[in-house]
């Protein structure tokens, strides 16, 4: 009877150590066929739980908002892991050399403010048009070329930066879908025109793409209605359309260092134009403001901008002076 005993205690344990090892194959096979090295399982998991927690240390709280900053530190590329960080409202990540946004940027549906200037991202992936949330896209300072037709899909956007990429030439007709887009920067890229679909943006308030290759302003600028601050400086334009003038929203027109030959006479009415700047342009009329009669409560130096307003209007009256002059001297001579 003991005999019986001891190898039926001896079959259970043999049994319970060919289960566990039937067990360990199995899981083995299971990471194998994930693509995962056999054994090296638990060394992923805590390089992962590692990556995080540095992370973690990245997240600053600001006005209730949840902030991951992340400056001045070598980061490529983004980990997997920082899916697990999802609640994250804002990125502001800087000067890491970062050569591409993640496809998992999706699952970042809380994001509000998209901060990655000053990088080194080359694209931006068709995956940002599901951040329907998304409020600002700062991508200033990288090397994008070009952007996909899905950026359409963020419907929230209130600010888009772009600046300084330097190949950027052209928008997709989407563009126009962005109908909260209230501030748009392009300067210092390759713009050849300013394109339709930012002509059709309802809600665009301040617009730059100063320093592109501008040859000529759509006709139809003065569509854009709600456009307060428009920015052209270092461009090559050489004249400006009539309809400019009906741009009845705007107060801050910057044209220096342009190809202008003239001002155009309808501009004159423009009585809300508040700040505009004609320097650096090779303009028809060589005319200098006149000195400023000073009062008693006058101080310091004359501050006006020598092409700015006051010299605008003095320029369009001139032009239209010595038109007249022409005209008369014309019919005279007949």
């Amino acid at each position: 009877m003991v005999g019986v005993v001891a190898y039926s205690s001896v079959s259970s344990i043999k049994a319970l150590w060919e289960t566990r090892i039937r067990r360990s194959k199995e899981e083995e096979q299971k990471r194998t066929a994930r693509g995962g090295a056999p054994g090296r399982l638990s060394v992923g998991v805590w390089e992962d739980r590692a990556i995080l927690a540095r992370l973690k240390q990245k997240l600053q709280t600001e006005d209730g908002r949840l902030i991951l900053r992340i400056e001045q530190e070598e980061w490529k590329s983004l980990p997997g892991c920082l899916i697990h960080l999802s609640q994250v409202q804002e990125w502001q990540i800087h000067r890491t050399g970062l050569q591409k946004i993640p496809h998992f940027i999706p699952s970042f549906q809380n994001l509000l403010v998209l901060d990655l200037s000053r990088n080194s991202i080359t694209e931006i992936p068709k995956q940002i048009g599901e951040l329907t949330r998304l409020k600002e896209l700062l991508l200033s300072y990288n090397r994008i070329q070009s952007v996909p037709e899905e950026l359409g899909g963020c419907e929230s956007l209130e600010r888009l930066e772009l600046s300084m990429n330097r190949d950027l030439s052209e928008l997709p007709d989407q563009f126009r879908n962005l109908t909260r887009l209230q501030h748009l920067d392009l300067s210092m890229n390759c713009f050849s025109f300013i394109p339709d679909c930012i002509v059709a943006l309802p809600a665009l308030e301040w617009l730059d793409i100063g320093g592109n290759c501008l040859q000529h302003l759509p006709e139809d600028i003065h569509k854009m209605e709600n456009l307060h601050t428009l920015w052209l400086q270092r461009n090559d334009l050489e004249k400006l359309p009539d309809n400019i003038s009906r741009m009845a929203s705007l107060d801050t027109l910057v044209l220096s260092s342009n190809r202008l030959r003239d001002i155009p006479p309808l501009m004159e009415d423009m009585s809300n134009l508040r700040f505009v700047n004609f320097r650096d342009n090779p303009l028809t009329l060589d005319l200098t403001l006149p000195p400023r009669k000073r009062t008693e409560d006058d101080e310091g130096e004359d501050d006006r901008e020598m092409f700015g307003r006051e010299f605008m209007q003095m320029y369009i009256q001139e032009s239209r002076k010595r038109a007249f002059a022409a005209l008369n001297m014309h019919r005279v001579n007949r």
